[in-house]
């Protein structure tokens, strides 16, 4: 052990010699490292981030002499287990980046390895182009590891693979060799010219014909002479066990630039697969198909026709009309049980977010069991699609598996995740047997194990069963010839490791970790919970105002992966785990990345699989920090509401202390209060006070005096009670002091958050089934949520849960027929990211609609969020986070839009950051109702 440390940190040292980007060997690099969005896992050495072709070039000789393989790694969101190795990872996600050039009239593109799709279809946008590829990782995935698992996407039907969009490439390969690979054999390596001329036959008979999706293998027809023996079609797919690409030279095509969807609904999906091939010579850019237990949003349901499966075909056209006859033609040629057309691009990409967030959403059950990749995007020819299903349905039975198939149908591409149990020895024998048994499947259909994601280590052992011993031997000499020394990406494609080895579920505990939350969807199991995370990335959304979500802000910002949800699941993962991260509750690596999560609660719901990183969080914090001492903005802002109430009879003193710089900045420092920002100002009468002197009794429901409502910003309670009393309402206050536990929540205190739930539930328990209104929507969440799952053993804490309505809320349902006052006027603003991720703000929408109040308001997180944004060293990913789509949204809006803010955190920001006076919506009525 001591030598391997050794040369390990000489091979650390080495590189950090040689290359000028970063070179990370510690713990939490290696454990964000150790898995992609597969099954498996495997822990590397260090990773490395280069700044360019040179840098790549400089760390493989490094690793060259240490005889230390190494694996080029982009977003990481693999589903075979390709992006994960023992050696140096090769991040290119850093630096290597860029879309370098676009040249509309050769319709090609230049890009790095790390460019995100979503950049180059960005920089194509303006010339009418794009990248024809198109996975539904998308917004994070990079063209390196498209190239490298040769991707395809929806709409192949019409662009085709990866492998069809390249150009040229340029590769270093382990021994140090620069080529530029491209057609006609430009770049080749010494010997493949003769390998192919020894093997014509086998290789012109060897590939199953009729499959636009055989991904499975080299793709060693490319070197045929017939097909232009082209390097740079035969490296797509590689998974990077030839080499490293350092750029690629890609075309482009021309996008229509206007869509419409053709929603064809069919009894079942095998039907919906047997009609698919049908609507190929109709020119659809995608045949997509799912069946009904993939949609299980009651919204999107809602929308779609008649039937138990359903075709997505979409068509393209000059103009809007165009496109939509175009569809309408499809739609009447279809034999369909029931079909429409859908023009709006609204309602267009509400049922494409159904179908790519498919990834996640199939990782549960119906019935809410776990379910895994491994046999996730096999391909057979479209013709065979339909039988194909039935009898694939027929085998998960026999094997007592449940899985939800859905995907390329047009292509005879499925996608499925099966409910497999990865973590017994029985579990994992049967996964084998089952992987044989359809792989054998698969086969006698004429088809390829991979369609679409590679082969990586789930199926890469099984390529006899499809091509036979002699073709993949050949295959074993084909890296070779690239690879002699066996240092790119072992294990992979050519003498492949097996399927049932590293599985990323066999270091975790048996044995269940004592925790504070209840977990109810996780069956009470931290390390459940924290397995959700299966790695497909959508928090990892690609830098500034790439879409409306909340997920994930510090990412955002920031752009580490530590700083993902991913990125903290991972280190969580590993925390338990106890190879890499060997400090269990105690490690710094954890709590480092936690630290700039905001709790925003925003991967509750953007987050495909519901990974709720806010309450990981709250749980690690709490085991953290037993026994030893807390920050200085733990005990400051994470008992706010004691320090509250004990200041109220002292306000307008308090408050003219905080004027004189030198108090202030001595009462911020010891607080942990970061010194960019001002002390917020004590109400001179609390909301609670001024409702007592009114001398109000009994009421129909309950108005909520949450802490920052009662000491910070009264005002919203006296506009509430206002509104609700102009309603016919009579609103009351509960019997005593009452608190949502939030402050104590978010820092981890949950043993003091729990003593302040139960005593407010003692406080309720005459009230409990009275509706109560909770005006602060991070007050409403913690009360919905936080209360039932931290009192679990409690009847009295889902009775409170169930009562809590946000203001709309209450006014719709006990006020229906109530008008607003009609103040027509455009809003921005702010919806607060727990309202977003938690409550919902449908409620919210439809009442601003009545009162004549237009726009949409921001998403994603104001990045105050509480006492985040306050605490010391905080500062400026707080203000990242408010420049991604709040701070904007504000400067956009012409003069006299009004500012909408419910959250106390989101009005504070705008305040501070944009000198803008925000509102709640509570306010904005009452004034309607005044004047």
């Amino acid at each position: 052990m001591g030598d391997q440390l050794r040369e390990t940190a000489a091979v650390a040292r080495a590189l950090r010699d040689a290359v000028r980007g970063d070179v990370d060997f510690g713990a939490a690099a290696r454990a964000l490292h150790t898995m992609d969005a597969s099954n498996y896992r495997r822990v590397p050495v260090g990773v490395v981030a280069p700044r360019d072709a040179a840098d790549v070039a400089a760390a493989l000789a490094v690793c060259r002499e240490h005889g230390v393989p190494v694996v080029p790694r982009g977003a990481g969101t693999s589903i075979a287990g390709q992006a994960t190795g023992t050696g140096v990872v090769l991040d290119f996600t850093r630096h290597m980046r860029d879309v370098v050039s676009v040249d509309p009239e050769a319709r090609t593109a230049v890009v790095q390895p790390g460019a995100v799709l979503d950049r180059l279809r960005d920089a194509a946008r303006p010339y009418g182009l794009t990248f024809g590829p198109d996975p539904s990782t998308h917004s994070r995935c990079t063209l390196g590891g498209m190239i490298g698992n040769n991707a395809c996407g929806a709409h192949s039907v019409a662009w085709g693979t990866t492998a069809d969009n390249v150009h040229e490439l340029s590769v270093v390969t382990y021994g140090g060799a620069e080529l530029r690979l491209g057609p006609g054999g430009q770049g080749a390596p010494v010997g493949l010219a003769r390998l192919v001329h020894d093997h014509l036959a086998a290789i012109r008979t060897g590939f199953p014909p009729g499959l636009p999706r055989r991904i499975s293998g080299y793709a060693l027809d490319a070197l045929l002479p017939e097909r232009g023996t082209d390097l740079a079609r035969a490296f797509c797919g590689s998974e990077g066990t030839l080499g490293v690409l350092t750029g690629a030279t890609v075309r482009l095509v021309e996008s229509p630039p206007a869509r419409a969807l053709a929603v064809l609904g069919y009894a079942d999906e095998s039907a919906a697969a047997e009609a698919a091939p049908g609507l190929l010579p109709h020119g659809p850019l995608t045949v997509e198909g799912m069946a009904e237990d993939l949609v299980r949003d009651p919204a999107a349901r809602a929308v779609l026709p008649r039937g138990g499966a359903w075709l997505f075909a979409e068509t393209g056209g000059a103009t809007p009309g165009e496109a939509a006859a175009h569809a309408a033609r499809l739609l009447r040629a279809a034999d369909a049980l029931d079909g429409t057309v859908v023009t709006d691009p609204a309602a267009r990409r509400a049922l494409w977010r159904v179908r790519e967030d498919a990834a996640g959403t199939a990782t549960r059950t119906p019935g809410g069991d776990e379910a895994w990749p491994g046999w996730e995007d096999c391909a057979v020819p479209p013709a065979r699609l339909g039988a194909y299903l039935r009898d694939f349905r027929a085998l998960l039975a026999a094997h007592g598996l449940h899985g939800t198939p859905y995907g390329h149908f047009g292509d005879g591409c499925i996608h499925v995740r099966i409910d497999y149990d990865l973590v017994t020895p029985e579990g994992v024998r049967r996964f084998r047997r089952f992987s044989e048994d359809v792989a054998d499947l698969v086969v006698a259909h004429g088809g390829s194990l991979s369609g679409e994601h590679g082969d990586g280590q789930a199926r890469a052992e099984l390529l006899p069963r499809m091509y036979g011993d002699g073709l993949v031997a050949l295959f074993g000499r084909f890296k070779d010839l690239w690879d002699p020394d066996g240092g790119m990406n072992p294990g992979m494609l050519a003498r492949p490791a097996r399927l049932d080895e590293n599985l990323r579920f066999a270091v975790l505990p048996r044995e269940r970790v004592e925790v504070a939350f209840g977990y109810p969807h996780d069956g009470g199991d931290f390390a459940t919970a924290v397995r959700r995370c299966v790695g497909v990335a959508k928090c990892r959304v690609d830098g500034p105002n790439q879409g409306p979500g909340v997920m994930c802000p510090s990412f955002r910002a920031t752009g580490e992966e530590e700083h993902s949800t991913r990125g903290r699941a991972r280190l969580l993962h590993e925390m338990l785990a106890g190879e890499v991260v060997t400090d269990g509750w105690r490690s710094a690596e954890v709590r480092d990345a936690l630290d700039l999560c905001l709790s925003c609660k925003g991967c509750r719901s953007d987050c495909p699989v519901g990974v709720d990183m806010a309450t990981y969080k709250a749980e690690f914090l709490h085991h953290h920090y037993a026994g030893r001492l807390r920050p200085a903005a733990h005990y400051a802002m994470g008992r706010l509401p004691q320090w509250l109430r004990l200041a109220a009879p002292f306000a307008a003193a308090l408050n003219a202390a905080a004027r004189v710089r030198p108090l202030a900045a001595l009462a911020k420092r010891a607080a942990g209060v970061a010194p960019e920002r001002d002390l917020p100002r004590l109400a001179p009468q609390t909301f609670r006070a001024w409702f007592a002197r009114r001398g109000a009794g009994t009421g129909d429901l309950l108005v909520w005096p949450d802490t920052f409502t009662d000491h910070l910003s009264p005002s919203v309670g006296r506009a509430a009670v206002t509104v609700l009393e102009a309603v016919g309402l009579r609103p009351a206050l509960p019997p005593g002091r009452v608190c949502c536990g939030l402050t104590y929540v978010s820092t981890g205190q949950l043993d003091r958050a729990r003593t302040v739930l139960r005593r407010t539930l003692d406080t309720m328990e005459p009230a409990l089934g009275t509706p109560v209104v909770v005006l602060e929507p991070s007050c409403a969440a913690a009360l919905r949520s936080d209360l039932p799952e931290l009192l679990a053993d409690d009847p009295r804490a889902r009775r409170l849960a169930g009562s809590v309505r946000t203001f709309a809320e209450a006014l719709e349902e006990y006020a229906p027929h109530w008008r607003p006052p009609r103040l027509d006027r455009a809003v921005t603003g702010q919806t607060h990211c727990h309202q977003h991720a938690v409550l919902g703000d449908a409620a919210d929408r439809r009442l601003r609609a009545r009162a004549g109040l237009t726009g949409d308001l921001a998403g994603g997180c104001c990045g105050l969020a509480g006492d985040f944004g306050f605490t010391r060293g905080h500062y400026e990913v707080s203000v990242a986070c408010a420049e991604d789509q709040l701070l904007p949204a504000v400067r956009a809006a012409l003069p006299g839009t009004g500012v909408l803010a419910d959250g106390y955190s989101c009005r504070t920001q705008l305040g501070q950051l944009a000198g803008v006076r925000a509102r709640h919506l509570a306010e904005v009525l009452a004034e309607g109702l005044d004047s």
